[in-house]
């Protein structure tokens, strides 16, 4: 290789280097970045609040050949009464045949709180982020953080793993982890990995629409698989002019759409 070929070589990287590095952000960078998508996740979760939806949660308990020993399926909507409280309405809960596992409070607060997992300004402080890259899902532009919890508080869940920030949008369109915290003593409780995607519904936020988990848990007794989906389907906004928060009394909506 001649010498003035070696020179536009190493120009030629040097220029890809520099490239490279205007693409990455800055340590400022990148705290801007996380306290815009907190904010942003704030104000989606305030807009949530005013949606109903329907959620479907389906679990099956494996067998060590893989078919399935024992199911448990409840749909519920995500309603507001006719005094204007949000509720959950269950339309279908068939006896669960789950044979080796059974759901707990804990589990509960996964399916609200966790696994629809929203990190908003206000939840921001209780959790170490640590930028890991940019990435690409389906063809949208995303940053993506580590996630887990600073401290663990009796009787609170939390989430740990990663999420991926829409570049443009600066909301969470995946989540991919499980829920973590202090659980009861003397009740072996384990909790799946699980990944959660969500859909731009209304042009303007990012909303939880599937959450699949296909692990295998791993009890005192011995292991166990199960496999899990949550659907979260027919978001509509609730038409009235307050802030609705689950319990809060709030004027009599003109009309309730189911």
């Amino acid at each position: 290789m001649s010498k003035s070929i070696f020179l536009a070589a190493a120009l030629a990287a040097a220029a890809v280097t520099l490239q490279a590095s205007k693409e990455e952000p800055t340590e400022a960078e990148i705290q801007e970045i996380i306290t815009r998508f907190a904010a942003k996740e704030a104000e989606f979760a305030r807009a949530r609040e005013n949606y109903t939806y329907r959620q479907t949660v389906r679990i099956q308990e494996l067998d060590e050949g893989g078919a399935t020993r024992g199911r448990h399926e409840m749909i519920s909507d995500i309603i507001f009464s006719s005094e204007g409280r949000r509720t959950e309405r269950v339309v279908k809960a068939p006896v669960s045949t789950l044979q080796r596992i059974q759901l707990t409070p804990e589990d509960e607060q996964d399916l609200r709180n966790v696994q629809p997992f929203v990190l908003t300004t206000t939840e921001i402080p209780l959790y170490h982020i640590r930028y890991l890259g940019k990435e690409t899902l389906d063809e949208i532009p995303c940053y993506a953080f580590a996630v887990k919890p600073k401290k663990l508080e009796p009787g609170k869940r939390y989430f740990q793993g990663i999420i991926w920030v829409d570049d443009r949008d600066l909301q969470i369109v995946k989540t991919y982890g499980r829920g973590v915290g202090l659980i009861r003593k003397g009740i072996d409780n384990q909790f799946p990995k699980f990944e959660t995607y969500r859909e731009q519904i209304d042009g303007k936020f990012w909303f939880p629409t599937y959450t699949t988990a296909n692990d295998t848990l791993h009890f005192e007794t011995g292991p166990q698989r199960i496999r899990m989906t949550v659907r979260y389907d027919d978001y509509k906004q609730f038409k009235a002019d307050v802030q609705i928060k689950y319990g809060d009394p709030v004027e009599p909506p003109k009309e309730t759409k189911p």
